[in-house]
């Protein structure tokens, strides 16, 4: 492979300076590998500039050798890759440095060369190297990832409510709900995101592109989104603390519906008041939502629940741990006790033998000494998956995906790596 192809990493230059047009080119890449319309040139300048504000690295494979006639240029990579680093909540407001994985294409015609592991292992190696215990990413598709040590770790559905004369939430207004112009969300967003981040476990920083996109100002085309509306949520202080921003889907959706863009809420009663906002909008007989938590209070809240359509329950959030010590030290956990835990790594960054010993909530993670025998031994796939507490490890002990040694250590460790609150992740990258 070394004498066909080049790796190249490199930040999106502004318009004008060196290195331009090889973020051009990558944009082009990615957009074929996702099947996207060709964007125009104003549009890749708001993307690269979005790129710029994340500090996006941008990987890219290159032909070396001979590229046939006609076909795409060797300035076009056949296999793109991008990175950037964001918090992530792990339970009880504990932070993570994580490394976002995004952007993850190989060219129909240069598949089955070795790239994405090459990509992928060169790129987990340098991201341990400066000290980061966690990678993350979000799949399009399920069979990939596992074997690269990621492990489903937060879930999300779809919904559609039924907004018509069914619809009644068991919840007295504690504040206010006010329309306003999606433009304010430019500036608000990233303000109340912050607040729902620091109490949501799975939660992870949004990258700029988002309060972009929620406010309009940057829509799917490239264009402002005219279609967007807003409403904001205020405390009975006054206080700012949720929004919602949502568009019609046009007189020729039936029965008539109103999609939201997203719907961030820092306390509760902003969450269920901003659902009884959308549920009283005229002309509207439904509310449908792509982001929903799996886990969530609406369901609770509605007298009829059955107002409530779910479909397409996925995963969405995935975790690559580094180095376990560092992981497993980060976070707070919900009961005391102790787990020696055996973890398998194939590619050699996370394994070996690891004594978890909880008290207080504050965890010492040590090596085990030689000859110690495991309460359990699983896949550092598996660890990922159980870190937020959004997939349980008895579940994980009966699928035989965790082998416990010791009788009972599965369900201690559910207890263990429970978290305060349902892990939701709200971010997409």
């Amino acid at each position: 492979m070394a004498d066909r192809y080049e790796i190249r990493r490199f930040r999106a230059a502004d318009k004008g300076a060196p290195g331009y047009a090889q973020g051009t080119d990558w944009i082009q890449a990615v957009g074929f590998g996702f099947h996207d319309t060709r964007r125009n040139d104003e549009f890749v300048d708001k993307i690269l500039a979005m790129y710029r504000q994340d500090d996006r690295e941008l990987t890219g494979v290159y032909q070396t050798g001979h590229v046939a006639p006609h076909s795409l240029g060797a300035n076009v990579p056949v296999a793109t890759f991008g990175t950037l680093r964001k918090d992530l909540n792990v339970g009880y407001g504990r932070q993570v440095r994580t490394h976002m994985v995004t952007a993850v294409t190989v060219r129909g015609t240069h598949r089955r060369q070795g790239l994405l592991r090459r990509m992928m292992t060169e790129d987990l190696t340098a991201a341990k190297a400066d000290g980061l215990a966690m990678a993350a990413l979000t799949a399009s598709e399920g069979s990939i990832y596992g074997r690269f040590g990621y492990g489903v770790a937060t879930f999300e559905r779809s919904i559609k409510v039924d907004t018509g004369p069914r619809f009644s939430l068991k919840h007295q207004p504690a504040g206010s709900v006010e329309s306003a112009d999606r433009k304010v969300l430019l500036e608000l967003a990233p303000a109340v995101f912050e607040r729902v981040h620091r109490h949501t476990p799975g939660s992870i920083v949004r990258q700029d592109a988002y309060r972009q996109n929620v406010s309009g100002a940057v829509g799917r085309d490239g264009s402002e989104d005219e279609a967007i509306r807003c409403a904001l949520h205020y405390d009975a202080a006054g206080t700012l603390d949720g929004y919602v921003s949502y568009k019609f889907a046009g007189w020729d959706t039936k029965p008539y519906t109103m999609e939201i863009v997203d719907l961030v809420a820092a306390t509760d009663a902003a969450y269920l008041e901003l659902w009884q906002f959308l549920g009283s909008i005229d002309l509207v007989d439904r509310i449908r939502w792509q982001d929903a938590p799996v886990d969530d209070p609406l369901t609770w809240a509605l007298v009829d629940p059955r107002c409530i359509e779910s479909s397409d329950h996925r995963d969405m959030l995935w975790l690559r741990i580094l180095d376990t010590a560092v992981a497993l030290a980060a976070r707070r956990y919900s009961a005391d006790g102790a787990l020696v835990l055996e973890v398998r790594d194939a590619l050699g960054f996370a394994g070996g033998t690891f004594v978890l010993d909880v008290s207080g909530g504050e965890a010492n993670v040590t090596e085990a000494p030689a000859g110690s025998e495991p309460d359990l031994s699983l896949d550092v796939a598996d660890l990922g998956s159980i870190y937020l507490g959004a997939v349980c490890p008895v579940t994980l002990k009966a699928a035989g995906r965790i082998t416990e040694h010791a009788p009972g250590a599965a369900l201690e460790a559910r207890l263990m790596f429970a978290v305060e609150r349902a892990p939701h992740c709200l971010t997409h990258f």
